[in-house]
């Protein structure tokens, strides 16, 4: 297997990196800027969680035709084209900043715009990084990727506090001059030679678009417990342990700091995942593949319940950094599982499936945050969050037993998934 810096030396593998380093960053910054602005216009939780369901809705919705979508076409053009509606919709907020600011209603608006974008986005990206690099190297440029990922998730929080302090419209600016930065690049990525064809084979008839097609990605994911029962883990801890979207609230009335504190204690999960990626990629997870990612997702409930409960700055900070370094660690075994085990010809829809059951769910999980702070009060609704989380990672460990048997990635092929005829 190649390092992880003979891999970033392939033009492709840095193009793909760097539009993910652009629109990544850009994201986390107008997700930190619109979280707080929507909490200081409104000053309600229940309004936060509205948002994130804005932004889940459209994935849920989207889910099988994005995926047959990103198996149908040219992914990079797929992903790039979206990537143009994500830069409409930070585009939008910088307007609607320098107006008036009293049409809450716009921001729920320009939220469902988003989730509509990062729900077409997302499987085509995903999908691309397979045919970039031979099977062997996936698991590498996957902890490159996270550490990129992951990077951003600092760097832009951080700006977003900084930038939202002088004026949310700059911080919506800034966002919108990234992510269009992010399009030329993963419109560049080269495939290596032949995976194009194999993606987005037209010639065959029984390719013609069906709803029989749009659901073999759910079909497969079905059929295949060990691809079931890992993204389903990552859904139930995301959703249940989604303390993230709580820290405007957690920032103002718990620990009484500013606009610039929240946007460090938004970047604190970064600190903790990038620290993490950086030592997957220098020494990624081997052995013992499966009650690794059972036990990480455990710890990830833990580091919850102590940024629940505490009403100390520097410990909710180091639990977030603590829970977010387990959270990178689920990430990065999932991330290189389902890849290996899924034939590529299905990837764009399985990675549809997965988004609804990763990606969006950090949405649901901002809802479901929003609705249990309402009711609940914030320091139960996160560290109720954190026990469902220990305990689902116990269940699974019994309901998956082929999950807990994974021992290496080289014991994971297509060939030994269920037949996709």
């Amino acid at each position: 297997m190649s390092s992880a810096l003979t891999v970033l030396r392939q033009r492709p593998v840095r193009r793909y990196l760097g539009s993910t380093a652009l629109a990544a960053t850009g994201i986390n910054l107008l997700i930190t800027a619109l979280f707080k602005q929507v909490y200081d216009l409104t000053g309600n939780p229940f309004d936060i969680g509205l948002i994130g369901l804005a932004q889940f809705v459209p994935g849920l919705l989207l889910a099988l035709p994005s995926g047959y979508i990103a198996d149908r076409f040219d992914r990079r053009r797929v992903a790039g084209t979206f990537l143009g509606g994500r830069l409409a919709c930070a585009a939008g907020l910088v307007v609607f900043s320098l107006g008036d600011g009293d049409r809450v209603w716009l921001l729920f608006l320009i939220a469902v715009g988003i989730g509509t974008a990062d729900a077409m986005i997302g499987p085509s990206r995903r999908a691309v990084l397979p045919l970039m690099v031979p099977p062997a190297d996936v698991p590498r440029v996957v902890a490159l990727w996270t550490a990129t990922f992951t990077g951003t998730s600092i760097l832009g929080p951080a700006l977003g506090g900084l930038l939202y302090s002088i004026d949310p419209w700059v911080a919506y600016a800034v966002a919108t001059v990234l992510t269009a930065g992010a399009i030329p690049l993963i419109l560049a990525v080269q495939y290596r030679p032949g995976a194009a064809a194999v993606a987005t084979d037209r010639s065959d008839p029984s390719q013609r678009p069906s709803l029989k097609l749009a659901l073999e990605g759910l079909s497969f994911i079905r059929r295949t417990p060990v691809v079931l029962g890992a993204i389903s883990l990552d859904l139930f801890a995301v959703l249940f342990g989604g303390a993230v979207a709580l820290i405007p609230i957690v920032a103002a009335e718990r620990l009484g700091v500013g606009d610039i504190a929240y946007g460090w204690l938004r970047a604190a999960p970064g600190v903790g995942a990038a620290t993490m990626a950086v030592i997957l990629a220098v020494a990624p997870v081997r052995r013992r593949v499966g009650p690794t990612l059972l036990v990480s997702v455990a710890v990830f409930g833990l580091g919850t319940i102590v940024f629940g409960l505490t009403t100390s700055y520097l410990v909710a900070f180091l639990a977030l950094v603590v829970l977010s370094a387990a959270d990178m660690v689920s990430m990065f075994i999932r991330g290189s599982l389902v890849p290996l085990v899924t034939p590529p010809e299905q990837l764009g829809r399985v990675s549809a499936v997965e988004g609804v059951f990763i990606g969006a769910s950090n949405e649901l999980g901002a809802f479901e945050s929003g609705v249990a702070a309402r009711y609940l009060g914030v320091p139960w609704a996160i560290a109720g969050g954190g026990i469902a989380t220990v305990v689902i990672a116990g269940a699974f460990a019994l309901l998956f037993p082929s999950i807990r048997r994974i021992d290496t990635f080289e014991e994971l092929d297509p060939s030994l998934s269920p037949s996709t005829g």
